[in-house]
């Protein structure tokens, strides 16, 4: 729903000014002449006060590719632009989505494209979805490019899983390791440290170092919490400047064993875009485009961004990406074989189908890896503590 302020006279001659909500323009105007008002000046309310709020993503990525494979369906069968948004709005169990599509039906019936009706809600429906849209009622394949965007954002989704998943379990046994041992420097040392002095022997100086620790965690931990929080804002902020928000992407392409599952990762997205937009007849400076766009990662965005200029001066779209070095020889041989033969869309399609094998198995190498780096890890995390605690315990023994 959207909100509108209007300045309009009733039925007694009256001057007015209110606000009211609906889907459009038009249709505000209709329900205000509906109530006998004449009407002066309306116009819209874009405050944050009068705007639907969502944090994180509006739509689950389950109920969008339903949504974009019965559309296709719908199109398919015959059925219209106007009556497949009708139906569409009542099944779909997103809230944000039949809004959406409630106001995408009222432009249809007005006379807008698809394309340009999809634009008015950037964050449901992406400028990769609205120019591939845009291609289709050109060509007249709608359905067909649905069904591509149904199988791009599935597979998009899968990508975005393998990640998760490789990622969650050093996570998760990084953030128990520093709850144990901040429990056990805050709630079990304190316990030994009273026992110690009471005996008045020398602590050895390893003791002695992780009891001071144990005295700093249990003083200042306010002051350990708020450093953490600090450095995260401060990451936050420098994060703004293109480039060491550039130098701290290209770190992440770099790490030891988790920057290689992120390059592909991410050269499977591009890829895979690349290939859909080319393959749907986009043309290619629109479609490098609006890749750029959907890489997150400012270094291949850069390269991204150097390629476009390099095919507006009439060279190859694989000369920027041959000198750099996040970008294997594999995908730039196959750009200049589908170059020469025509046929770049297809020589994408399959580096982004190797990459996505790639990423099968590296992901289950990697989770195979982490396991017993993570449990030896903690391990040492736990026993450094406790070490610290029975060395002194064993001179006692020995004195007792």
């Amino acid at each position: 729903m959207k909100y509108f302020s209007y300045k309009a006279k009733n039925t007694e001659g009256k001057l007015l000014k209110g606000k009211i909500n609906s889907e459009s323009e038009s249709e505000a105007i209709k329900q205000l002449k509906l109530n006998g008002f004449i009407l002066f000046e309306i116009k819209e309310l874009n405050s944050v006060l009068y705007q639907d709020i969502y944090i994180g993503n509006p739509i689950k990525n389950k109920d969008f590719v339903i949504f974009l494979r019965q559309f296709a369906t719908l199109i398919n069968a015959g059925i219209t632009l106007v009556e497949t948004t009708n139906i569409l709005q009542e099944q779909t169990q997103s809230k944000a989505l039949k809004k959406a599509l409630k106001q995408v039906q009222l432009s249809l019936e007005e006379g807008t494209s698809l394309s340009d009706a999809f634009g008015a809600f950037p964050r449901l429906f992406p400028e990769l979805l609205r120019s591939m849209v845009k291609a289709g009622e050109v060509s007249g394949n709608l359905d067909d490019i649905m069904n591509q965007m149904a199988n791009y954002y599935e597979k998009q989704y899968q990508l975005k899983q393998k990640i998760i998943t490789a990622l969650t379990y050093p996570i998760v046994v990084g953030f128990i390791a520093i709850v144990i041992t901040v429990f056990l420097l805050a709630v079990i040392v304190p316990v030994f440290t009273n026992m110690f002095l009471s005996f008045d022997q020398e602590i050895p100086a390893y003791t002695a170092f992780v009891l001071r620790i144990s005295d700093i965690v249990q003083t200042y931990w306010w002051v350990l919490l708020l450093g953490l929080i600090l450095v995260a804002i401060v990451i936050k902020l420098l994060y703004r400047n293109p480039n060491i928000a550039y130098m701290f992407d290209g770190l992440k392409l770099r790490v030891p064993i988790f920057g290689k599952f992120t390059q592909k990762a991410i050269l499977a997205r591009m890829t895979q875009t690349l290939s859909s937009l080319l393959n749907s007849a986009v043309p290619i400076l629109q479609a490098v485009t609006i890749t750029e766009n959907v890489i997150e990662n400012k270094v291949i965005k850069q390269v991204l961004s150097d390629a476009k200029t390099s095919l507006e001066r009439g060279e190859s779209l694989a000369t920027p990406m041959k000198t750099h070095w996040v970008f294997p020889k594999l995908i730039t041989q196959m750009i200049i074989v589908g170059e020469r033969t025509g046929s770049v869309d297809a020589m994408l399609k399959k580096v982004s189908n190797f990459y996505e094998q790639e990423l099968n198995e590296s992901s289950d190498k990697l989770k195979a890896l982490i396991e017993p780096i993570m449990i030896i890890f903690l391990s040492l995390v736990v026993g450094a503590i406790v070490l610290a605690i029975i060395i002194p315990m064993f001179n006692l023994f020995e004195t007792i």
